[in-house]
């Protein structure tokens, strides 16, 4: 009979509401260790203070995998060079999550999106109430555009991105608006599904 190689865990120690507050994420499936890393493991990993994540150490399991993600993660949302603001990449990252149901990744980019803008009482209401929850007209459409990407992404049609060009998006800024949403609903997909979050 095969070993049962998932991990469980005693305690109930998951969130049960959105938050801004710093969480931590276990696997259900074993991470690496340090000591099992080759050179090929760390150069998966880009930055090796994420051998301190779990979820990152998972992840490295397909460490060719995770170098691509990892590198596409830090151009997506770290370019400085043009495009949406940084503080509404991280909006988008966080509706994405807030849609999905992710507490974790939700927590870590509304943190980042207050970070960004300053505005956590805006953050906080899209965290507390959804994606439908009021907005100004600008935030609005950064966070209807990454809900409509989440739900169904042929949702997202030609008259979408015509309405945000409508209300002053360049093109360029439109272009960073989908690939936060569709890194991040990959990364919800992954995070949902090899483990849960927990209360620190």
């Amino acid at each position: 009979m095969p070993k049962d190689t998932t991990l469980t865990y005693r305690d109930d120690a998951a969130p049960v509401a959105f938050t801004r507050g710093e969480l931590d994420w276990r696997p259900w499936l074993a991470p690496l260790t340090e000591a099992e890393l080759t050179e090929r493991h760390w150069a998966g990993l880009v930055d090796k203070s994420r051998s301190k994540s779990g979820y990152f150490m998972l992840l490295a399991r397909d460490p060719d995998v995770l170098g691509a993600r990892t590198r596409t993660d830090k151009d997506i949302f770290y370019n400085p060079d043009g495009g949406l603001p940084r503080a509404e990449r991280e909006l988008a990252a966080t509706a994405v999550s807030r849609t999905n149901g992710c507490i974790f990744c939700a927590s870590v980019h509304a943190r980042f999106a207050v970070t960004h803008s300053k505005r956590h009482v805006d953050v906080d209401r899209l965290l507390d109430d959804g994606v439908t929850a009021p907005q100004d007209a600008r935030w609005s459409a950064v966070v209807g555009a990454a809900a409509a990407l989440t739900q169904t992404p042929s949702g997202f049609t030609r008259q979408s991105a015509e309405a945000l060009i409508a209300a002053g998006f360049q093109d360029d800024e439109i272009v960073d608006l989908i690939f936060a949403s569709a890194f991040f609903n990959w990364a919800n997909r992954l995070m949902l599904s090899l483990g849960e979050p927990q209360v620190v």
